[in-house]
């Protein structure tokens, strides 16, 4: 069926109906629309059998709902209708939600309804749920709404009469924390309900900033809503019965001012931030304790799991850093198999845009952050006495899937999505990708995976050779579903003779061509555009973290963008960095 994907952004949701209705055999145009014109220009140019909108802010024009059937995905149950569904559900405490794919009609979320399902909303933050189960839920209910209409025998039922009905948006006035009245339950569901967007507005060291991310505290305690301590670049805040550790700050855009740039808390403070102690987590937490820390170690059955979450997915210098002495600690344990990942949600995204451009110098901070991505995946590459695992729990992009693929397996939950490029960004590439892909896919594949900027779901990736399992587990359950086949490969008599070979692989790979001479002329062209003030990267990367339309410069990285019309017959790729 030729389908026709309108969005208002190519984030997570719409990459992810595009690569699972591609790979059930349908033909996928994606367009970005941003109102009824480029959505006439979207549908008139593709004439598609089916339009359907995995994330949109605008109306469908009647002239085209009433030509197409047009399903839209509502991030909600049957009957509940307003733009901030899934915010309300977070901030409210539901334990249970649901996605509806209904027809879209003259009102907004009241068309009849095609297809819904529902999941469980566990205790984490939006944006996470929505790249997770939201995600799952969503797909779900889009494939079976496919099939209905493509039966020709099937219609949609009208949506019930008992649902929750149309809520407003939710505003700053709902999401505002009283640091002297909420508890830190709360004060977690308000942080949640806001992540990753919009934030939630608050007064902290002199200004007015965005918090972002949320993560319960069990120990610390002091005045309600100060500081009281840092880690990890986050900052921690009493609350009136604990506290909670708050990862990232947004400054609140100034009258006429460019957008504020979602910052590590404490960098992001700067010197505002108070004099307070900075208490690092142990790697290896005792059980029940409740605090925060992105990186971890567990060990169980000769199995080392350094697990791992970043806020986008984002790996700055510093955090490879730490993700490289977390690694190195476990590479000094008595195991056998070393899991790099595992956790839900982003696996990672490469380095970190938003720090590099706020930085005095982004030239000497993306150089800087490079080497240290490439210092990390160097140490993966030249593990030989032990086996790693990369165990994507979600997503993963650029540098990151570089990252993945220096393990000796990439496992990888059936709903993750891996965009294996950098063209996005005006990069040609680093962390060894030069020698690690084209020995997984070969070179012509390896090409046109970072030439061609499309993302590929996990069947897809396997199909490619990317990935070497795919696990069809839940994102609360992935970390267990590992850990249980990782203590197989563990004790698996085959293993010893695995380590063996791949020692010997190591040593005849860096006599034909060091792993000095790839990292070396990888980053030679990276330098050239780091430090070229006229490199289409600076503009990309500018408008990417400040969320500003994608520049002229984006030409020269080969992009095409938001075409008017779409030729019948022709793929619509509309390129974005994976987001929300």
């Amino acid at each position: 069926m030729r389908v026709l994907l309108i969005a208002s952004a190519f984030n997570s949701l719409t990459q992810r109906v595009q690569v699972e209705l591609r790979d059930r055999g349908h033909a996928v145009a994606v367009a970005l629309v941003h109102d009824a014109a480029t959505v006439r220009a979207a549908a008139g140019g593709y004439d598609p059998e089916l339009i359907i909108a995995p994330m949109l802010t605008t109306a469908v024009p009647e002239d085209v709902w009433s030509r197409y059937t047009c399903l839209i995905v509502h991030p909600g149950p049957p009957g509940d209708r307003g733009p901030s569904s899934l915010d309300r559900a977070i901030q409210e405490g539901q334990t249970t939600w649901g996605v509806t794919v209904l027809q879209a009609v003259a009102e907004m979320d009241a068309g009849d309804v095609w297809a819904s399902a529902s999941f469980d909303l566990p205790p984490a933050g939006k944006s996470d749920v929505y790249r997770g189960e939201l995600a799952d839920a969503a797909v779900a209910a889009v494939l079976r709404a496919v099939e209905r209409f493509a039966s020709g025998d099937q219609r949609a039922a009208p949506q019930p009469a008992d649902g929750r009905g149309a809520r407003p948006y939710l505003p700053q006035s709902e999401r505002r924390i009283d640091w002297y009245a909420d508890t830190t339950a709360q004060i977690l569901r308000t942080l949640r309900a806001a992540d990753s967007r919009p934030g939630v507005l608050d007064e902290l060291a002199g200004g007015e900033w965005f918090l972002h991310g949320g993560h319960p505290e069990d120990r610390l305690c002091g005045e309600p809503g100060r500081i009281i301590a840092t880690r990890a670049q986050a900052i921690c805040r009493a609350t009136v019965d604990g506290a909670v550790w708050i990862p990232q700050l947004r400054a609140r855009r100034t009258p006429g001012g460019p957008a504020g740039v979602k910052l590590p808390a404490a960098l992001a403070l700067g010197a505002a931030l108070p004099r307070v102690p900075d208490l690092p987590a142990p790697l290896r937490l005792p059980p029940g304790r409740s605090t925060f820390s992105d990186i971890r170690y567990r060990e169980r059955d000769g199995v080392g799991l350094v697990g791992f979450s970043f806020p986008g997915g984002a790996m700055s210098a510093g955090t490879c850093r730490r993700l490289l002495a977390a690694y190195r600690y476990a590479c000094t344990r008595p195991t056998a198999v070393v899991v790099l990942g595992g956790s839900r949600d982003f696996f990672s995204n490469g380095i970190d845009l938003n720090v590099i451009e706020a930085a005095a110098d982004p030239a000497a901070e993306s150089w800087a952050n490079i080497h240290a991505m490439n210092d990390l995946v160097e140490a993966v590459l030249t593990t030989t006495d032990r086996l790693v695992v990369s165990a994507l729990g979600g997503n993963a992009a650029a540098g990151g899937v570089m990252l993945a693929i220096a393990a000796d397996e990439v496992w990888c939950r059936s709903g993750a999505v891996l965009n294996p490029h950098y063209r996005l960004m005006g990069l040609p590439g680093s962390e060894y990708w030069t020698y690690s892909l084209p020995r997984r896919v070969g070179p012509e594949a390896a090409e046109t995976l970072t030439r061609v900027p499309e993302p590929l779901g996990a069947a897809s990736a396997q199909r490619a050779g990317l990935v070497d399992r795919v696990l069809p587990s839940t994102p609360r359950g992935f970390t267990e579903h590992v850990m249980a086949l990782a203590a197989g490969l563990a004790g698996d008599p085959t293993t010893h003779q695995r380590l063996a070979d791949k020692k010997a692989a190591r040593a005849r790979d860096e006599a034909a061509r060091p792993l000095a001479a790839y990292r070396a002329e990888e980053l030679a062209l990276m330098q050239r555009v780091f430090f070229d003030p006229a490199a289409a990267y600076h503009a990309l990367r500018r408008a990417f973290v400040r969320k500003e339309p994608r520049p002229a410069a984006e030409a020269e990285a080969g992009v095409r963008v938001e075409p008017e019309a779409v030729p019948p017959g022709q793929r619509v790729r509309q390129a974005a960095l994976p987001s929300t």
